[in-house]
């Protein structure tokens, strides 16, 4: 468990998980970075980060649901699909990173977290449109989004760092 969260109190926790699911919801269904193939949201830089600050349940929870709330409204036929593959992206990126957004382990959570999201929309396109082509379609959109997401994960969680805010969570 990270940040205190063995010490935290059971509803501190819950309210904390939903909190980041929020955010997660709206960073992906509001916030949309225009990309040569579509759009990229900023969803998946919210799911990295609260991996990363809140470790593997609190990321594979606030991914999970999170973006399959903001496919319910928009995508709903990729509710399931993308339950599964964000809640799983949260948990191995939270399950792999140390607590600093700034380290070779953080770095490398990241990067594997983002190859399991592009291939489980693979798979996932593939079984819903019936057509592994139709499914690989989608890798260079997802790899621009993947690459935005990392990139505003570095950015924005070293502005985190700097400002000393990683240090007031270790204390709630």
């Amino acid at each position: 468990m990270r940040l205190n969260e063995k010490r935290s109190h059971p509803a501190v926790r819950l309210a904390r998980t939903a909190l980041c699911t929020a955010i997660v919801f709206v960073a992906t269904f509001f916030i949309k970075i225009p990309i040569p193939l579509g759009y990229a949201n900023l969803g998946n830089s919210m799911i990295l980060l609260i991996s990363v600050f809140f470790g593997p349940g609190a990321g594979a929870v606030a991914g999970g649901v999170g973006s399959a709330l903001a496919d319910l409204v928009s995508y709903p036929e990729w509710t399931i699909p993308t339950l599964i593959i964000k809640a799983l992206m949260g948990a191995l990126c939270g399950a792999v990173a140390d607590r600093r957004v700034k380290s070779l382990r953080t770095l490398t959570a990241v990067i594997a977290a983002s190859a399991e999201m592009i291939f489980g929309y693979f798979v996932g396109g593939s079984i819903l449109y019936g057509s592994v082509y139709t499914g690989a379609l989608q890798i260079p959109g997802l790899s621009i989004e993947a690459l935005v997401g990392i990139a505003v994960f570095f950015i924005a969680g070293a502005a985190l760092e700097r400002a000393g805010v990683t240090a007031r969570i270790t204390k709630s």
